[in-house]
């Protein structure tokens, strides 16, 4: 975690999605609230109180799940909590990406300091040390039904809390246990309750969620750019974007696109020199990019809604209210409120591909514009960016196969007592895989507009200027053949960095 920066102090109340990104990130690191430590003592003092009064209460004398029903003796009761790690980590798959163990970590962080899971203050302070110095546990992306949360994601963060994982340190795997006696940190030994508040909960999926929406609120933006370099590229009309069409139907997402689309493309020379050319309408895939892009951006906006409350919501189960000693079982940790925003938010994603490769095929088809076929000077000698449409075409599809909702099924486990799981992690993997598809469908699109943009001769409006010169920074006309893979991959590295944004920013103004 970078120094000299001010930490991020969580409450479980008014965590942003900015902050989780910002962790995620490496960037930040993390403290606890004094009045959510206060919180959290409070909780933990009327588990122990419940431990002590012998009363069953699930998950601090009882077995879980479908062994709810059994009673645990005391003298079992801390081998009890130890058995639920070590039999829920069971997750499979490649590990979660840096940013998005941080992510998680931070997340679970959070729900403890609701004061409201009843865990040990040393407990959370533990998985904020491991946090802020880079340790990371690894964590199989598979293996979670979103129900009773992302129990095995969550289960292997816990085991390397107890010294009995492995952790990733600089890039290097290693025992958790080795890397925690280098910090000068002693294994967890878990207390009642604190094992099932260590992987109930939403946050695996809530994780990757939130690094998803961070990166598709962006993509919108990245399509009005394309778009607007696509519509320099073939010619198009600025008319459909005349405010006053939008004000008449004035979705947010909608006036939201259009009003980045005039501004990048303002001021161009190219549409003046069409100004009285007899073309009335542009095809659907240029004049509705507002409507399109613009329901996207709608999804969004309800995605991040769902997940500002998630993120600092009380997911645990059963739920400690110490201010009235009481503690209630109930469904919190049930992830249907992230699988279906997620799902939505993959399907509103890949709509943005799915337009994007419609106007790769108006500029590189001859007979939908003036431009030389597959927009190269001697075609036939050369296939120019024939193929770079056929791979985004091929993104395309796999998206519409990706889009089909993990939230519309459900698969009963632990012997029907979980009769109804959310598949929400699920969600959230393919809502990400989509973005990817996504992004290089868009990195595709740009480099034809800015090839046609270059043929024609003229120059485009101020923002597409602006995007068209940061992507020949890295990336020359195409005089004849060459392959292109190396030039996609250098948009979209220029795009994730935000090389492309910035210069966007500095020519129109901010985009967001």
């Amino acid at each position: 975690m970078s120094l000299g920066v001010e930490p991020i102090s969580i409450d479980g109340r008014s965590l942003t999605i900015e902050d989780v990104v910002a962790v995620a990130g490496g960037g930040r690191t993390v403290t606890l609230g004094e009045e959510a430590r206060a919180r959290v003592v409070a909780a933990r003092a009327s588990v122990e109180a419940k431990a002590r009064s012998g009363a069953p209460v699930y998950g601090v004398n009882t077995g879980f799940g479908f062994l709810a029903n059994i009673r645990i003796p005391e003298a079992d009761l801390s081998r009890l909590q130890v058995n639920l790690i070590r039999s829920h980590a069971v997750g499979l798959g490649d590990p979660l990406a840096p940013d998005q163990t941080r992510a998680l970590m931070l997340l679970r962080a959070n729900v403890m300091a609701t004061g409201n899971s009843g865990v040990r203050l040393e407990t959370l302070q533990l998985l904020l040390d491991l946090l802020n110095a880079d340790v990371l546990p690894v964590i199989p992306k598979k293996g979670s039904v979103g129900a009773s949360g992302d129990l095995a994601p969550l289960a292997h963060i816990a085991l390397a809390m107890i010294g009995e994982g492995e952790v990733v340190v600089d890039g290097r795997r290693q025992p958790s246990a080795e890397a925690m006696a280098a910090l000068g940190l002693t294994p967890l030994q878990l207390g009642p309750k604190e094992g099932l508040c260590l992987i109930n909960g939403t946050q695996a999926m809530g994780a990757l969620g939130v690094l998803a929406l961070h990166r598709a609120e962006r993509l919108a933006d990245f399509a009005d750019i394309a778009g607007a370099a696509s519509l320099e590229g073939n010619k198009g009309t600025v008319v459909a974007f005349d405010p006053r069409i939008h004000a008449v139907r004035p979705h947010a997402g909608q006036s939201k696109s259009a009003e980045i689309l005039r501004r990048l493309l303002a001021d161009s020379a190219i549409a003046a020199s069409h100004a009285d050319c007899d073309r009335v309408q542009d095809a659907y895939s240029f004049r509705c990019m507002p409507q399109v892009h613009g329901a996207t951006r709608d999804v969004l906006a309800f995605v991040r809604k769902t997940l500002e409350i998630e993120i600092n919501s009380a997911t645990d189960n059963p739920l400690v209210f110490a201010e009235d000693d009481v503690m209630l079982s109930g469904g919190n940790f049930h992830g249907q409120p992230l699988a279906m925003a997620l799902d939505f938010l993959a399907i509103a994603v890949s709509e943005l591909a799915n337009i994007s490769d419609r106007r790769v095929e108006q500029l590189i088809d001859p007979a939908l514009s003036d431009l030389p076929a597959f927009l190269v000077k001697n075609p036939g000698l050369n296939s120019g960016f024939m193929i770079a449409q056929v791979t985004a075409a091929s993104l395309v599809n796999e998206n519409k196969v990706l889009v089909y909702p993990a939230s519309a099924d459900s698969i009963p486990t632990s012997a029907n007592r979980e009769d109804h799981v959310s598949m929400g992690m699920t969600s959230a993997r393919k809502a990400l895989e989509v973005i990817d598809n996504t992004e290089a469908c868009l990195a595709i699109e740009l480099l034809c507009a800015c090839q046609a943009i270059d043929l024609i001769g003229e120059s485009p409006g101020t923002g597409v200027a602006a995007a068209h010169a940061a992507v020949r920074a890295d990336v020359s006309f195409m005089e004849e053949d060459r392959v292109l893979h190396p030039d996609v991959e250098a948009v979209i590295a220029a795009w994730r960095s935000g090389r492309i944004r910035d210069a966007v920013e500095a020519a129109v103004g901010a985009l967001a």
